[in-house]
């Protein structure tokens, strides 16, 4: 099956596993998912993941993050940018989510970053997702 936007595929899986109390969550591997991925690692709304090689693309094996009483530690996930309509920002009008509680994941000439990264680095780029 083709898939035309990998990264809402990633969301939406993160977004199911989740609701569904799963611990782990397998995702077809790219470069632009392991460095959302790891973003989500560093910023503490995954616990981690691992990359297994299987000769072919790979998959991520992404270990969920869950609070008290297994409520998940993400509450929300949404696309921004889509293969259809792409959101770009300049740094001046970079969005904050939730007034700075949550992040926005960025595509930069430097790399993929948040936000905050964004900001501090005084680039802006394509709006890939919310997260919060």
């Amino acid at each position: 099956m083709q898939i035309t936007d990998s990264i809402a595929d990633l969301l939406t899986r993160i977004r199911n596993a989740s609701s569904a109390k799963h611990e782990t969550v397998d995702i077809p591997a790219s470069n632009m998912k392991k460095a959302i991925m790891q973003i989500l690692v560093d910023e503490g709304y995954v616990k981690s993941f691992t990359v297994i090689e299987d000769g072919k693309q790979g998959m991520i094996r992404a270990t969920l993050k869950y609070g008290e009483g297994k409520t998940p530690v993400i509450t929300g996930l949404r696309r921004v940018s889509k293969p259809g309509l792409r959101i770009y920002s300049s740094v001046e009008d970079m969005p904050k989510v939730l007034k700075g509680l949550g992040i926005a994941i960025v595509s930069t000439s430097k790399g993929v970053m948040t936000d905050r990264q964004a900001r501090k680095e005084n680039v802006g780029g394509e709006i890939l997702a919310f997260i919060w």
